[in-house]
């Protein structure tokens, strides 16, 4: 069964929220410095705004709004092309 489409509209905030697999710590006190400069650098390809952002050790919170739902897509997988790696190979 297809899940329905999210609701989007162009420039209104949406709450992103990324989890560890079983909540697991995905942020150890010196990646959150890492993982700050990545979403800043991937901000570029939003093309909207960042208005706020939780790091916390087994999740992410991020308040955003895009011109464009698949620039939300994007930011997320641009964050995890920098971050899985970096990640994996601690």
């Amino acid at each position: 069964m297809l899940c329905k489409a999210r609701f989007f509209i162009s420039k209104i905030p949406v709450l992103m929220v990324i989890r560890g697999l079983s909540r697991k710590t995905i942020f150890a006190e010196e990646d959150y410095q890492f993982y700050r400069k990545w979403l800043l650098e991937s901000k570029e390809e939003l093309d909207g705004e960042i208005y706020s952002y939780v790091l916390m050790t087994n999740l992410m919170h991020l308040l955003l709004s895009a011109s464009k739902t698949e620039n939300i897509s994007k930011l997320s997988q641009s964050l995890g092309r920098y971050y899985v790696p970096y990640f994996n190979q601690k």
